[in-house]
């Protein structure tokens, strides 16, 4: 009995201090661990932060870039025909997306389907309209058509797009 408490005695103070070093050892390496990390993620952010808002300005002129007013504008040639015009929106609207494809890691998964869904839009308005029109119409009724088409909308898709932009954007801030 003797050897036990003996024991006892010196192996319960060992014991308490051992727990008590584990504990706040535990407790400081958590937090070291944490503050890290925060380094980490504001680091990443210092980084990341204007890559992104690069890309929403990129992508908020690809929407400005194919809104059918200024797409018309910028493609309509002296002396096109209705078909040329057509197949040029077509392309230009294509060129665009293609070259701001890869801006779509950089936003969300919600606003990139309004601007595939608004470039869709635009696409189905030109193709609406051509389809409207004689084989021997002129680029200027084209564009009559398709400028008819986007007054009728309430809210046209390509500034849907837009106002979702900045209102993610609004987010960094």
């Amino acid at each position: 009995m003797d050897i036990a408490l003996e024991i006892l005695k010196y192996t319960l103070p060992a014991l308490i201090v051992f727990l008590t070093a584990f504990v706040l050892i535990r407790g400081f390496i958590k937090s070291e661990e944490q503050r890290r990390n925060r380094e980490i993620l504001e680091s990443t952010q210092k980084t990341i932060l204007p890559i992104r808002l690069q890309a929403y300005e990129r992508l908020a002129l690809l929407l400005e870039r194919i809104s059918p007013e200024s797409l018309i504008m910028r493609v309509n040639q002296p002396g096109m025909t209705a078909k040329q015009l057509h197949t040029e929106l077509l392309s230009s609207i294509r060129a665009e997306f293609e070259h701001n494809l890869s801006q779509q890691v950089y936003i969300s998964n919600e606003a990139w389907e309004l601007i595939r869904t608004a470039r869709g839009n635009v696409i189905n308005m030109a193709n609406t309209a051509a389809d409207q029109l004689k084989d021997d119409a002129t680029a200027i009724t084209l564009s009559q058509k398709i400028f008819e088409q986007v007054v009728q909308l309430k809210s046209p898709p390509v500034q849907q797009a837009l106002d979702f932009l900045k209102e993610e954007i609004k987010q960094f801030y």
